[in-house]
């Protein structure tokens, strides 16, 4: 069976011409492959390290690395890009940045977002080599040619990549609680005060005696023979007119004015 050995005394030019000449199941091709994914993973790690602070863990995007090395290898065509290395790192990022980009959010990102979120880390890496010292959030912003409010709005994009989850802890305390106990509960008086807003819109189309039934039956409690029997009417013309002034109501709080006719 045909080893990577076999193969070692070429060079990459020899190694890239064999993977170019050979179909995809040779084993010729796949040892050479294998030698050449060897002699650049100092290239895959390379790529991968500006990603290490990103909630992937770095296993996974070393392998991510190797598929887009791999990608790079079988379509390398030298007459076009004379380095490997050159062709191979755009490669290898564009993988990881495919995977954090479709993979990874949590909610719905737009995709620029997305995209100058990458390119703010990866601005933050080279310019952090380049000026010595972490750079200023309008380092950045002046390097990508982006105003800093889009790049803070990069930034905050970036939390939905690893949301907290409402049970970790505050602290390394037991008693100092979980992020759930300092979030609000729903108030329900705010609910009743924006559905009494809602109606109240809508309060002046009514005819006064229908006002005056709905007072009587939700606010006084009373029985629908006692509406009646105030207003010098039937129990049941109450009725007829408590279900005309709801529909009344409902139609427009539920903006069904179409569905009506």
């Amino acid at each position: 069976m045909l080893t990577t050995g076999d193969l070692a005394g070429l060079d990459d030019r020899a190694l890239l011409g064999i993977v170019g000449l050979l179909p995809p199941g040779s084993g010729r091709r796949a040892a050479a492959c294998e030698l050449l994914v060897s002699r650049y993973r100092w290239l895959v790690r390379s790529c991968v390290r500006r990603y290490l602070h990103s909630p992937e863990p770095a296993e996974d995007l070393m392998q991510l690395g190797y598929i887009g090395l791999l990608k790079a290898i079988g379509n390398f065509d030298p007459a076009i890009c004379g380095s490997l290395a050159a062709y191979a790192r755009p490669c290898i990022s564009g993988e990881i940045k495919r995977h954090f980009r479709d993979k990874r959010w949590q909610v719905h990102v737009k995709r620029s977002v997305q995209d100058l979120m990458l390119e703010a880390r990866d601005a933050t890496w080279q310019l952090a080599q380049e000026l010595g010292r972490i750079p200023a959030e309008s380092d950045i912003a002046r390097h990508l040619g982006v105003s800093t409010g889009d790049l803070r709005q990069a930034r905050r994009a970036e939390l939905a990549l690893q949301p907290s989850s409402l049970d970790a802890p505050l602290g390394s305390e037991p008693r100092m609680g979980t992020l759930a106990d300092t979030l609000g509960e729903q108030d329900l008086r705010i609910e009743h005060m924006l559905n009494m807003n809602a109606v109240t819109a809508h309060w002046g189309g009514l005819p006064s005696r229908e006002q005056a039934i709905l007072l009587m039956d939700f606010y006084g409690g009373m029985p629908q023979s006692e509406i009646g029997r105030q207003l010098g009417i039937s129990q049941m013309h109450v009725s007829r007119l408590r279900a005309r002034a709801l529909g009344y109501l409902r139609v427009r709080l539920l903006d069904l004015e179409e569905q009506a006719f």
